[in-house]
């Protein structure tokens, strides 16, 4: 009996953000087409980018639902702890399968290992221990992990903002991360802390991990002025890396995609009541300055509109309901984000001249990488992701909230990724 109480609010929630499940969804598949062109399409690559960038339209899709919810999971639960316990156990456990699969990949002779994995090991483990790879120059495992670090950005300005009681500025935020890549983003240097050798690399990659961690310590277990302190430097290192240690896609597109999370945070108030539509409608302003910032690459600016577009029509239609399996695929996108790129390399390896090979059988093999890549995200999430999110949930809050149901828009926050 006890348990009922707490399913039902666990149902009415997953009702409440499908919406945003299905748009995970599409996303996820979106970015699927974008690294399927490549190993299998490659006659259709350039003519499809040059118009829209579907890999583009993910990111941007992914980053707005995370900037919609992922703060209210902060904010709802009013602990740091218990929102990094979450965060930990959603993105590592996967991310580790990831990782893994590409080793194996590398040691079946199907890819090859980063040159860098034999000079640099230390900077490039621990660059992917933090998330932070792409603002520490490090180069990605998976391609596609590169979304991540933003994420971790986000995260880890949440948590000074948080602490520092300036949580709800969230438009101050998009306005501010907007002017500063319309104004100075062409200027901006590109990995200058980390670039210039193995040396100088390991020796920014240790500075910013034993920073993040001992500030992160401080949020975490100080009094009221350490953890003050904690957050101001927290704060602080996050946005040096992204004004002057990004790597790809490029400063402006990096704070654009900060930018563009806060504007998700920002819509999230206005629908509940804590600002009002009018003030939110300054978000407008992002994606006008993503348009103008990519006035020389179309298939950016189209990418970019149809993602704001979606978006809107997703919230447009949040109270109805959700194709079951939009909802599902959802649910298990991260899987899709991370594991597709696995089976595309091992595509790419069997036909490394894919324009050589009839289109007929090209297609056949698309359509069965997705069957595959759905099947094998069915597993992961069964046997990696709810055992992790559940473990996760028990050292949160304990046995009670560890009974509830892991249903499509239940969960705290959408999963990462696109590319």
């Amino acid at each position: 009996m006890l348990t009922l109480p707490a399913a039902e609010p666990a149902r009415r929630a997953g009702r409440r953000l499908a919406w945003l499940d299905a748009l995970r969804g599409v996303a996820a598949l979106v970015v699927v087409f974008e690294h399927a062109l490549r190993p299998l399409l490659p006659e259709a690559h350039g003519p499809v980018k040059a118009v829209f960038d579907p890999g583009w339209y993910g990111v941007m899709v992914f980053f707005l639902v995370s900037g919609y919810i992922v703060p209210a999971s902060l904010e709802r639960r009013g602990s740091v702890r218990d929102f990094w316990i979450s965060r930990v156990f959603r993105l590592y456990p996967l991310f580790g399968v990831g990782v893994a699969g590409m080793a194996l990949l590398v040691a079946a002779g199907w890819d090859d290992a980063h040159i860098w994995w034999s000079s640099r090991p230390l900077s490039m483990a621990l660059g992917h221990l933090t998330m932070l790879q792409n603002l520490l120059y490090v180069p990605n495992v998976v391609n596609v992990l590169w979304t991540l670090s933003y994420e971790m950005a986000f995260y880890l300005l949440l948590t000074a903002m948080f602490t520092l009681g300036a949580h709800r500025a969230s438009l101050t935020g998009a306005l501010g991360f907007t002017a500063v890549a319309v104004l100075g983003g062409s200027a901006l240097p590109v990995a200058l802390l980390s670039a210039g050798g193995a040396g100088r690399m390991l020796a920014s990659v240790l500075a910013v991990t034993a920073v993040l961690a001992a500030s992160l310590a401080a949020v975490l277990k100080g009094s009221a002025g350490v953890r003050r302190a904690g957050a101001v430097v927290l704060g602080a290192t996050v946005l040096v890396l992204l004004l002057v240690n990004q790597s790809y896609p490029g400063p402006w597109q990096g704070l654009l995609i900060l930018a563009t999370m806060f504007a998700g945070t920002a819509l999230y108030r206005a629908e509940r009541g804590e600002i009002t539509w009018g003030r939110a409608g300054w978000v407008a302003l992002v994606p006008l300055a993503a348009l103008w910032l990519g006035r020389d690459e179309p298939g950016l600016q189209t990418a970019t509109a149809a993602a704001w577009i979606t978006f809107a029509a997703g919230m447009a239609l949040r109270r109805r309901g959700v194709p079951a399996a939009l909802a599902w695929l959802g649910l298990v996108s991260y899987s899709v984000y991370l594991l597709h790129p696995l089976l595309l390399e091992s595509v790419e390896w069997f036909w490394p001249e894919p324009a050589t090979v009839p289109l007929g059988s090209r297609l056949a093999v698309l359509a069965g990488v997705v069957a595959l890549l759905l099947g094998l995200s069915a597993l992961t999430w069964r046997l990696v992701e709810a055992p992790a999110q559940r473990l996760g949930r028990r050292l949160v809050v304990g046995g009670e909230a560890a009974r509830r149901p892991l249903t499509p828009g239940a969960s705290e926050g959408p999963r990462p990724g696109a590319g």
